[in-house]
């Protein structure tokens, strides 16, 4: 999120579909009650999740106008907290398991989806489509976002497009799109509160994910700060796997490499993750003549 300064069209990484559930958080113990921080801004709340929304928690927004009131992103955090605010309508910035997990509490609002995720909380297998798995993770994730994230399939599920604005009474909320993490990903700008919420665009050092952690950044300066970081993530990944294609490799070479994840990090999806991501890595390197294929699947740093 951004307060004060609408952001530009930035989406950062287009491959960041993967789940980053690690070995020590695949249960996530709903019994757990603490005192789990509220940030205001007017007629705006930020509640955090734990940790200040680490994945697999995450930070929900109640906006409240003078004749409706909305939730985006009803996160695990808002399963923690007992007792759900009441809200008109739940809206959602994309289709993935910790931006719906606590949407359960809410069974007789509309659920609000960009159209291009709409078939994702439509059904499982639409969800699983979405995620893009192959076999055996596919199966392992369908049990996960049920058992783990309460995914309840809505197929009454209503869709939105970029541009539409939702009027609450004296406070609006206008969708963004901002395709790339998923194709209906979009960002909520507030007014007039000037709040921006970029959904998984985080401003962090990882890269892609405000949702998570870095919470509410206030003024233009520290937020090209943190989007200057965000892109450099980008910059260096690219530059070590052109280190690493000094000689030929192939894409399962890479992705034993690990260049999203540390090598020692016990993440489920792991494989998944770097395999999309850098297919994508590979494909633009390719277009602009820094990668270039001796035999086929292999990749080699092209001749300077």
């Amino acid at each position: 999120m951004t307060g004060r300064e609408a952001p530009g069209a930035q989406h950062g990484d287009r491959a960041c579909l993967g789940s980053r559930l690690h070995a020590d958080e695949s249960r996530y113990d709903a019994t757990v009650h603490q005192a789990l921080e509220e940030q205001p801004f007017g007629p705006v709340t930020v509640l955090y999740g734990d940790r200040r929304g680490r994945y697999p928690h995450g930070n929900t927004l109640i906006v409240r106008g003078r004749d409706q009131s909305l939730a985006i992103d009803p996160s695990l955090g808002l399963v923690a907290r007992g007792s759900p605010p009441r809200v008109d309508r739940v809206l959602h910035s994309h289709c993935h398991e910790d931006h719906f997990a606590g949407s359960f509490l809410y069974p007789e609002a509309p659920w609000l989806f960009h159209e291009s995720d709409l078939p994702g909380i439509r059904s499982l297998d639409g969800l699983m489509d979405l995620y893009g798995y192959p076999e055996p993770i596919r199966s392992a994730w369908s049990r996960a976002v049920v058992e783990q994230f309460h995914f309840t399939p809505r197929p009454d599920a209503v869709a939105f497009r970029g541009g539409d604005v939702f009027d609450l009474g004296g406070i609006t909320v206008e969708a963004i799109h901002a395709p790339g993490h998923t194709r209906g990903h979009c960002f909520f700008r507030i007014e007039p509160v000037g709040l921006v919420y970029l959904a998984d665009v985080d401003l962090s050092s990882f890269g892609p994910y405000t949702f998570h952690h870095i919470g509410v950044l206030e003024g233009k300066a520290a937020y090209i700060e943190r989007l200057d970081r965000f892109a450099g993530v980008i910059a260096d990944r690219e530059r070590r796997l052109l280190e690493f294609l000094a000689e030929p490799r192939t894409l399962d070479d890479i992705v034993r490499h690990r260049f999203v994840y540390r090598p020692q990090d016990q993440v489920l999806f792991a494989d998944g993750v770097e395999r999309r991501t850098m297919s994508l890595h590979l494909a633009r390197l390719g277009r602009t003549g820094r990668v270039r294929e001796p035999a086929p699947g292999l990749h080699v740093r092209a001749a300077a």
